[in-house]
């Protein structure tokens, strides 16, 4: 068996992986992964006990029980590239072998679900609306770094997107990914269910405008008019397809959950958003008891 060296696979010198700072044993089964580093202890704050806090640059981690269900809430901050670093280190501590640089025979699955806030897309849609990721859009090329891709992207609607939206070739190649069905159902129940567009960024890349032009300023229009068999890209946010999509090369069970903060159409804000956060980590957790 090959082993990976010491620059691919790099350790902290108590034997925890590089960015997380976690070892194997303080990461639970049920991963709850949210970006804003303060809602680490919104999340913790409704654990029954916490045994795990660690922090290094703005991944913060802790791990506890909830109704007798063990879990972890990691921050992995915005964007796509976090997503890669979390994702590896994460499949790292529980599908390697860290003393030996070897991957396990036996392979573990993780149920990772996103909590996070996104823009809606289509007037109507209200702030505070809760809205489960059926899949993750991506316009931000991070899946074509890696091989294998045809094997877990919807080719077909992949295809789809960039016929029916003539989406421009020096744009990175968007890639469609579906969420675990297992938990989307789970998360999706009594919920607004859609697509959930992906950016690399938060201002040209999402349409807004200060003072640079944008390359695409009817980027919203586009994904909002793509209807496929009936299923449309409700939201935009950062971090969904890269999570979809690497969790299903690596064996991972994962799935969004976003509170809608913006109605890019109706230019509506939320004022209640930490209210309704609160709301969303509670039943998140409920809902995953049941699994």
């Amino acid at each position: 068996m090959n082993t990976i060296g010491a620059s691919e696979l790099i350790l902290n010198p108590d034997g925890s992986v590089y960015h997380l700072a976690l070892k194997p044993e303080e990461l639970a089964k049920n991963v709850i992964l949210v970006g804003d580093p303060g809602r680490v202890a919104l999340v913790s704050s409704f654990f029954d006990d916490i045994e795990v806090k660690k922090q290094n640059r703005e991944i913060i981690s802790h791990t506890g029980t909830y109704k007798g269900m063990r879990v972890s809430v990691i921050s992995t901050g915005m964007g796509t590239d976090n997503i890669d670093i979390v994702l590896n280190e994460l499949d790292a501590l529980v599908n390697l072998d860290l003393e030996k640089r070897t991957i396990r025979e036996k392979h573990l699955s993780l149920n990772l679900v996103r909590i996070g806030t996104s823009g809606a897309l289509h007037s109507g849609i209200e702030p505070d609306t809760t809205i489960a990721s059926s899949h993750g859009v991506g316009l931000d090329g991070m899946l074509y770094y890696y091989r294998n891709l045809d094997k877990v992207i919807d080719n077909e609607m992949t295809e789809e997107f960039i016929s029916g939206t003539s989406w421009p070739s020096v744009l990175p190649r968007p890639y469609i990914v579906a969420a675990d069905s297992k938990l989307l159902k789970a998360l999706g129940n009594g919920n607004v269910t859609g697509m959930t567009a992906t950016a690399p960024g938060f201002y040209g890349p999402q349409g807004r405008v200060l003072r640079l032009e944008t390359f695409l300023p009817d980027i919203n229009e586009m994904l909002a008019s793509f209807n496929y068999k009936g299923m449309r890209i409700t939201n935009f946010e950062m971090e969904t397809s890269a999570l979809y999509g690497l969790s299903k090369m690596m064996g991972h069970s994962a799935c969004t959950v976003t509170n809608i903060v913006a109605n890019r159409v109706d230019k509506t804000h939320s004022s209640l958003y930490k209210e309704a956060m609160s709301r969303l980590v509670q039943d998140v957790l409920n809902r995953l008891v049941k699994l």
